[in-house]
């Protein structure tokens, strides 16, 4: 009895050896072949081939390295700014520096507070498109995997997700700074430079430098969002010089958050569809590009309603909303250290596979009930 049972496993085992070289030989043997050919052929056609394979390996090297490199990635980065130092809110006169130790004044003229939302915004773009690479529009992920859009797969994608989730609040705030914020009551000019900002930060976040439709060279997305962060920064230098305009009235506030409740509102309409229709689990391609965007936005509202708080703080102050102001930003911080190294969206009352998209979800669904509190009290 016991030798039958020693023979059942001893030809299983060597079934599996055998299966198991004859994957190795399967997959090893495309590569010998090409070793056979290749050896056989001129410098001619050896040259430019060996060529094409460096180019191909140096090519995804860098894409693999820059979607899995995330640089100056901080939820906290906004603690470098002081905001809580700032004595004033944006757009309103300032006393002049203290004259040098020499004796003579610094540059005079009246001094007004720059806008801590136009520094962040500035500096998220900065990030994502000079201190790392804007994924979205490079050459391979323009390719994708064999013809597959990275999207669909589980690879390579949430960086650019979560770039584009960041692109996503900085673009509404473009918007609201150019209709809004940097105006007098509607009755005032648009500024030049936030129109130029806004305007480029619209572009199509794929471009690369040729383009199909329409059939031709174009001008890459980096390019359009680095002139952007010009134009931002131009600006605020003209409103720390009063030569521009930031209308810190609360009517302005409730908007702006109005506007960030309805944005966050359609993430959350996303991923509960997703949630609620697709439980692969950990085998979904699609959750974690979801995941990532929302991410994304809620990293970028969370800097840029901080900086709101510097901004309006004569309205928050006026208003008591400083404690619940406060809960609401450390409701995106919650939100933001949720930080899985797989997404997974699985079923709501599973017990294996987690549901991180229904978290996601519960997170900025408390987020926007503080942000419609928010408004209900400006409102009041």
């Amino acid at each position: 009895m016991l030798d039958a049972i020693l023979r059942f496993f001893r030809r299983v085992f060597s079934a599996a050896g055998r299966g198991a070289g004859l994957a190795v030989a399967w997959l090893v043997w495309p590569f010998m072949a090409a070793r056979g050919w290749y050896s056989h052929r001129s410098w001619m056609i050896k040259g430019p081939l060996l060529a094409f394979i460096v180019l191909f390996v140096g090519l995804y090297g860098y894409f693999f390295w820059q979607t899995q490199v995330w640089s100056s990635f901080d939820p906290d980065f906004v603690e470098e700014y002081r905001l809580s130092e700032r004595t004033a809110p944006a757009g309103q006169e300032i006393a002049a520096p203290a004259p040098a130790a020499s004796g003579t004044q610094a540059a005079g003229g009246q001094q007004c507070q720059s806008s801590a939302i136009v520094d962040v915004v500035a500096d998220m773009i900065d990030v994502n498109v000079n201190q790392n690479a804007w994924i979205s529009s490079m050459l391979l992920y323009r390719l994708g995997l064999f013809g597959i859009d990275w999207d669909h797969t589980p690879f390579l994608d949430n960086k650019a997700s979560f770039q584009r989730g960041v692109n996503q609040a900085v673009r509404r705030t473009s918007v609201e700074l150019v209709d809004t914020l940097a105006r007098v009551r509607g009755t005032s000019g648009i500024n030049n430079d936030l129109q130029d900002a806004r305007n480029n930060l619209q572009f199509d976040e794929y471009s690369w430098y040729f383009g199909l439709s329409p059939f031709g060279p174009k001008t890459p997305t980096p390019s359009y969002y680095r002139a952007a962060i010009d134009s931002f920064r131009k600006f605020n230098t003209d409103l720390a010089a009063c030569r521009a305009t930031f209308d810190s009235r609360a009517d302005n506030l409730v908007q702006f958050v109005d506007r960030i409740a309805n944005d966050l509102g359609s993430t959350s309409a996303i991923l509960r569809e997703r949630s609620e229709h697709y439980n692969a689990g950990w085998f979904d391609t699609r959750a974690d590009d979801r995941f990532w965007f929302a991410y994304g936005q809620l990293y970028g509202y969370y800097a840029i309603l901080s900086a709101a708080g510097a901004d309006f703080s004569q309205v928050i102050r006026e208003r008591n909303l400083g404690p619940l102001w406060t809960e609401t930003l450390e409701q995106f911080r919650s939100a933001l250290r949720i930080q899985p190294a797989i997404i997974s969206n699985g079923r709501e009352d599973g017990w294996i596979m987690p549901t991180h998209l229904a978290t996601m979800g519960f997170y900025i669904l408390r987020v926007r009930s503080n942000l419609v509190e928010v408004r209900s009290v400006l409102d009041r």
